[in-house]
């Protein structure tokens, strides 16, 4: 039987840029195509790989015009990691594309008007602004064209790098990335070294074998480090020899802990951790909040992008200092201790239990007494009895999971009546749908969108409602 024959649609303009950063055009008769590793202005060839009910899915094959946004990539691993799609616009393109999506996801789907939709915020640095990366260890590094066309029975096929898009037991070796600052490249490479010194297996994800799993690199402002190793199986010796070796060449860093992980998945939080060395956390500072920073912390990625995150929220929110506040979502409680002096009371709700307990214990380093912290999802824990025992928000802070809130959630805040709600979102379209069903009762007052993620689709927004 013959494979049926893949359809190629000719001389298509790339207009603007789609949901999780495809790029977008249409056909002569207006059927809608996304394409990756494209840029809005291209005009190309498309080879269709999947055709669905309302639109298609393609790649490029051939550029008959280059956008103008076009710029070089400067990362090596670009277009094979994964992590940084844009590169190949420039960074004023990426700040237009992103005040866009989050505007057509108002008019699309939120159906709302915003009195004053602000310019976006854009990140003071676009390259090494994360302070924490996960990288994983691997038996399959991918390979690249280069090395497959030598022909020779590659041997040494350890990596350690990202997760190649689309597969998941192969990962790309990073030599150099520009998502975190130094002394991440460095130790990043000297691990691997001496892994490879030391003979250490490296994680193979089909067979759920290899002592080497993963290891996440944590970095602060104020210049603290710390590791957490995975181990895929538990041998003491192997730990002692190769975490020594590790403290032994980089004596600075900060805390050094790991945990044992022969579950199926990769996820680390409901694992015991050890501390190898150190104090077993670092502390950052955050404008004037320091917060103390445990291997199972959750903590804003962009440090100083974060603040004016956080500022927009405390400009928006607009307190007089008398007010009581409700920090849905609260997380480690950063915003609700960034915004406590500005109020007479923060009440926080967070669905992890481990959050809640960095958020009380964030609140005593700093000597922050005006906070209430609860563990729950909020749906439950927001409730007439709650609002009875705390006492009605003058004031709520609302920044949900990027499926946004839940419809119990959105009915609770109508019944509540809070004057004044600010909504920051890193989901420009689950907070569109939100705003939707918030109209009944509020208005959209202003909106600026905020740039997080240089050179990805990501984008958090913050909004401010007020009850009419």
């Amino acid at each position: 039987m013959k494979s049926k024959k893949k359809k190629v649609l000719q001389h298509i303009e790339i207009t603007g840029i789609a949901d999780k950063g495809k790029s977008v055009g249409r056909t002569t008769d207006g059927q809608v195509i996304f394409v990756e590793n494209v840029a809005p202005g291209d005009i190309v060839d498309v080879l269709v790989l999947h055709k669905k009910a309302g639109f298609m899915q393609g790649k490029p094959l051939h550029f008959h015009r280059y956008s103008k946004d076009r710029v070089e990539p400067f990362c090596e691993h670009y277009n094979l990691c994964g992590g940084c799609k844009w590169q190949h616009l420039s960074y004023e393109a990426q700040l237009r594309h992103k005040q866009l999506v989050v505007e057509n996801a108002l008019q699309r789907i939120g159906k709302v008007q915003v009195h004053d939709f602000q310019s976006i915020l854009p990140a003071s640095e676009t390259q090494y602004y994360r302070n924490k990366l996960e990288f994983a260890f691997s038996n399959k590094r991918w390979l690249t064209r280069e090395e497959i066309g030598t022909g020779e029975d590659l041997i040494h096929r350890n990596g350690l790098g990202f997760h190649r898009p689309g597969e998941f037991d192969k990962i790309v070796d990073i030599q150099h990335c520009w998502l975190q600052p130094d002394p991440s490249n460095e130790i990043r490479n000297e691990i691997r070294h001496i892994a490879f010194n030391q003979d250490l297996s490296f994680y193979d994800t089909r067979s759920k074998e290899g002592f080497l799993r993963s290891v996440v690199v944590r970095t602060t402002t104020t210049g603290e480090v710390m590791l957490v190793f995975s181990f895929g199986e538990e041998d003491n010796k192997k730990t002692k020899l190769f975490l020594d070796a590790v403290l032994k060449r980089f004596p600075d860093i900060t805390t050094i802990c790991y945990c044992i992980n022969t579950k199926v998945n990769d996820y680390l939080m409901d694992l015991e951790m050890f501390t190898w060395d150190g104090k077993g956390y670092i502390e950052e500072e955050l404008g004037h909040v320091r917060f103390k920073i445990s291997p199972k912390s959750f903590f804003q990625t962009n440090t100083r992008q974060g603040k004016a995150l956080y500022d927009t929220a405390v400009e928006f929110a607009d307190l007089q200092g008398n007010e009581n506040v409700y920090d849905l979502y609260t997380g480690v409680g950063s915003i609700a201790l960034y915004l406590a002096q500005y109020c007479r009371q923060v009440v926080g709700i967070e669905e992890i239990e481990a959050a809640i307990d960095d958020s009380k214990e964030n609140a005593q380093l700093n000597n922050i007494n005006n906070t209430v912290f609860y563990a729950g999802d909020v749906k439950d824990i927001l409730t007439v009895d709650f609002v009875e025992k705390y006492g009605k928000p003058d004031a709520l802070i609302t920044d949900p999971p990027r499926a946004g809130m839940h419809p119990q959630v959105v009915e609770m805040l109508l019944q509540l009546e809070s004057p004044k709600i600010v909504y920051v979102s890193c989901n420009p379209a689950t907070q569109a749908r939100d705003l939707h069903l918030l109209s009944i009762k509020y208005d959209v007052i202003k909106m600026r969108p905020v740039d997080m993620f240089p050179h990805t689709h990501h984008i958090e927004s913050v909004a401010l409602l007020e009850l009419r």
